[in-house]
């Protein structure tokens, strides 16, 4: 059985003036690029004679983001393997493995890297592969309550799994794993909240936003008795919903945005917030210590975000409402319950601080040089 910690320590001693290379492979998806940017600062900023090096897939979001960041990345030619696309794509990746094999061989050849690690996405999977076969150190991070493929395969494999929720150990059988949290942006902290004010909503799906939400919202506000005089709120929509949201709460003097550039004021803003249930905006969630109906993405892989939404649901740290079991009439009183009763409020703020897994960035850091000491 794997053995597990339920933190990381906060401050690893290194005396020596650690040297090399780092690799973070991985991809895909802003949720897992962003979080091994944040990591790979801070390797910089504490390590200063480590050089971080992404891997990533060929045609893959972080041939945008990783390069814009400043890191080195190199890519290699690997698909999808998870039965969210089609057959013929299943099949195209299973033949072109032995070339993704090569590709990593080649990678890890020359950088000779201290450690390797693995942030989710079909890119993670060979280099991570080929480094365990080779005796480097190498690590997972999972996000998810419920781990994505890719380290679901490489768990047995790598030296260490690095957790956001302790209930993703259960699907993952490691050699040894440790609690980590999720890197977010040093910004994202608790702020205090007047309890006097009128109820402050915060809505957002995602960068993108969230077509459910974006036509929930509007309907359930609808206001037929003078309710909403006790409610301000902030909709972010992103692109492709902004104007008929706009026209959807034509007369009321909430504020619509296509999209927020300054979420951690918003947070900071918010009495509750309303939003999906990804790994990173949960983790801000807990971060800023906010109270929040999760509303999950139901096509999500593995249905990980409703899994993440039940565990602080769970925790009474949450609400969780299920899109298919959603209604405008429904979610109106959900939302009259929390103005005229701010303890909710106040039990899942209390509640979420156990989620709350600060410097996550930092010490994952120090897990990934803790092997070359």
């Amino acid at each position: 059985m794997a053995a597990r910690a339920p933190l990381l320590a906060p401050h690893l001693v290194v005396d020596a003036v650690i040297k090399g290379n780092i690799i973070i492979a991985g991809g895909g998806t802003g949720g897992h690029i962003y979080p091994g940017v944040a990591i790979a600062r801070a390797v910089e900023k504490m390590y200063p004679e480590v050089k971080v090096h992404f891997v990533g897939a060929t045609g893959g979001l972080e041939e945008k983001i990783v390069p814009r960041e400043g890191f080195p990345l190199r890519v290699i030619p690997v698909g999808k393997l998870h039965h969210s696309v089609g057959l013929w794509t299943r099949v195209k990746t299973v033949l072109t493995l032995p070339l993704a094999f090569l590709a990593a061989m080649r990678i890890l050849r020359e950088l000779k890297p201290i450690a390797v690690l693995g942030v989710g996405g079909f890119a993670s999977g060979p280099i991570l592969f080929v480094a365990s076969l080779l005796r480097y150190r190498t690590l997972i991070w999972e996000p998810n309550a419920y781990p994505g493929l890719a380290n679901r395969l490489l768990a047995r494999r790598v030296d260490e799994s690095l957790l956001v929720f302790e209930e993703a150990a259960k699907h993952l059988h490691s050699r040894r794993s440790m609690m980590s949290g999720l890197p977010v942006r040093s910004t994202m902290i608790p702020a205090p909240r007047a309890t006097s004010a009128p109820l402050r909503i915060l809505v957002f799906g995602g960068s993108q936003g969230a077509r459910f939400i974006n036509k929930l919202m509007p309907m359930a506000l609808r206001d037929g008795d003078g309710w909403m005089s006790g409610i301000e709120l902030v909709h972010q929509t992103g692109p492709h919903d902004y104007a008929a949201t706009v026209e959807a709460y034509k007369g009321s003097s909430f504020s619509v945005h296509e999209y927020l550039h300054d979420m951690d004021k918003r947070y900071a803003w918010a009495d509750l917030v309303v939003c999906r249930s990804g790994a990173s905006t949960v983790a801000e969630i807990c971060a800023c210590r906010k109270a929040a109906i999760f509303i999950p993405l139901p096509t999500a892989a593995d249905d990980h975000q409703r899994k993440n939404a039940e565990v602080l649901a769970k925790a009474d740290a949450a609400m969780m409402c299920l899109q298919s079991e959603l209604t405008p009439e429904g979610f109106r009183e959900i939302l009259r319950r929390f103005r005229d009763d701010r303890s909710l409020i106040a039990r899942f703020e209390e509640n979420v601080v156990k989620f709350q897994y600060p410097n996550a960035a930092e010490k994952i850091a120090e897990r990934l040089v803790a092997g070359a000491t």
